[in-house]
C-alpha cells in the first residue's frame, strides 16, 4: 500500500511516499519550500518587475505570502484576490480590504482588463501536479493508494473571537474526545466544517482515493514517537518547536495528560524552558500563554508524576540545544524532518483498519519492534 503523505509548514513542505513493500530507510521523499513561501517568492518577483498580483485559488497558509503581499502594497503596487484566496490572510474579507487587497469574483478575475495585465498567483496547500513533476523527473509515476496531509489550522472563528482562542478550542475537544495524539487527524468526510484549511486542502486534490488531514504539530509529535528511544518512553514530555509554533504534549501511556501551544518567535531559550517546566509540574495556565500571546493551556492530570524526559522535534529545535533541561532530539526512523509525515502514516493506520496492519507492520519493523 502506498500513501502520499504531504506535511505542509511554514517554511518546507516534507514529503514522503511510503510504500508497505519497500523498507523505511528505501521509502522516497523530499523536503521543499512550503507553499506559502513559492507564493511569496512569486509576489516578490512581481513586485521587483512593478507588476500588480491577482491572488486565485483557495485557502491556505499565510505568514511568508501575507507579509510579501503587504510588501508589494508598500511598494505602492496592486494586490487583487478573489475571495477564496483573501480567506488565507483573514477570515474577515474586510479586514484583508482593510490593509489594501481588492476583493474581486471569480467572474471579474476572469474578464476584468486590469486583472488580466497582473500577475496571477495560485493559492493551494497542496499540489499534486507540482510534486507529480517533482517525482517525474526522475521517471517515476506518482500512483497511490492514499493521500495524508498536515496543515495547521487555526479555523474560521466568529467575528470578534480569538483566532488563537478558537484554534485552542479545538485542541481542548479533540484531547477530551479521545485523548490521543490521532484525535487531530480526520478522513475527508469527517473533517469538521470549522476547520476551513483541512477543508480546502483536501477538497484540492480532486481525488477519489481516501484522504486524511491532520493538524501540524500533533502529527510530528506522533512521528516523534516513531523514534524508538522516545517510543519507549511511558511518561514524558514532547514538544515540536515549529518555525512558526511550538506546541508540547505532556503524554502518559499514550494518552494526553497536558499540553500548550505558543508561537516560536515570541519565545525565548528560558522562556520556554518555563513553560515546559509547568507543563511538567501540571501547573501551566491558559490565561498566562493566551496572554504571552501564545494559544493556550490545559492540563488533565495534575497528580501524574513530573516527567524526567524531554524530547524535541521540529526544525527550530535548536532552541533548547544546550538546556539545562537536557533535551533528546528524537531522529524517527533516521529523519527529523519528515516526522510529521511518519506521524500521518501512523494515523491513518489507525483511521483506516483494513490497511491497519501492514502500515504497522512496516513501521514497526523499521523501529526495530
Amino acid at each position: 500500500m502506498r500513501i502520499l503523505a504531504v506535511d505542509v509548514g511554514t517554511g518546507t513542505q516534507d514529503i514522503l511516499l511510503f510504500d508497505s513493500a519497500r523498507e523505511i530507510e528505501n521509502c522516497l521523499k523530499m523536503v521543499m519550500p512550503s507553499p506559502t513561501v513559492l507564493v511569496a517568492e512569486a509576489i516578490r518577483r512581481a513586485t521587483a518587475r512593478r507588476q500588480a498580483v491577482l491572488l486565485t485559488g483557495t485557502i491556505m497558509g499565510g505568514g511568508p505570502s501575507q507579509w510579501a503581499a503587504e510588501a508589494h502594497l508598500r511598494a505602492g503596487l496592486k494586490v487583487y484576490a478573489t475571495p477564496s484566496a483573501a480567506l488565507s490572510f483573514n477570515d474577515d474579507l474586510s479586514e484583508v480590504e482593510r490593509f489594501g487587497v481588492k476583493i474581486i469574483g471569480d467572474d471579474e478575475a476572469a474578464r476584468s482588463v486590469e486583472p488580466e495585465r497582473a500577475k496571477r498567483i495560485d493559492m493551494r496547500d497542496v499540489d499534486l501536479a507540482m510534486i507529480a513533476r517533482a517525482f517525474g523527473a526522475f521517471e517515476l509515476d506518482l500512483e497511490v493508494d492514499a493521500y495524508a496531509v498536515a496543515v495547521f489550522d487555526h479555523g474560521n472563528s466568529p467575528p470578534g473571537y480569538s483566532d488563537r482562542r478558537f484554534r485552542f478550542d479545538f485542541l481542548a475537544e479533540a484531547i477530551q474526545a479521545q485523548g490521543r495524539l490521532s484525535a487531530f487527524a480526520f478522513l475527508r468526510e469527517r473533517i469538521p466544517p470549522r476547520m476551513t484549511r483541512m477543508m480546502a486542502a483536501a477538497r484540492s486534490l480532486e481525488s477519489d482515493r481516501p484522504v486524511l488531514m491532520m493538524d501540524t504539530a500533533p502529527a510530528a509529535v506522533l512521528g516523534a514517537l516513531e523514534d524508538p528511544r522516545a517510543g519507549a518512553l511511558p511518561h514524558a514530555l514532547i514538544a515540536n518547536i515549529g518555525n512558526f509554533h511550538t506546541l508540547a504534549f505532556h503524554m502518559n501511556e499514550g494518552q494526553i495528560a497536558g499540553v500548550f501551544e505558543h508561537h516560536t518567535g515570541e519565545l525565548t531559550r528560558a522562556e520556554l524552558e518555563t513553560y515546559l517546566l509547568k507543563l511538567a509540574r501540571g501547573e501551566i495556565t491558559n490565561d498566562e500563554v493566551f496572554d504571552d500571546m501564545g494559544h493556550g493551556a490545559l492540563v488533565f492530570d495534575r497528580h501524574l508524576p513530573v516527567p524526567s524526559d524531554l524530547v524535541v522535534i521540529g526544525p527550530r529545535r535548536g532552541l533548547l540545544r544546550g538546556s539545562a533541561l537536557k533535551p533528546y532530539f528524537a531522529v524517527p526512523h533516521g529523519d527529523m524532518m519528515i516526522a510529521g509525515c511518519f506521524g500521518l502514516v501512523r494515523a491513518f493506520a489507525d483511521h483506516v483498519p483494513q490497511w491497519k496492519e501492514q502500515i504497522e507492520r512496516r513501521l514497526d519493523e523499521g523501529r526495530g519492534n
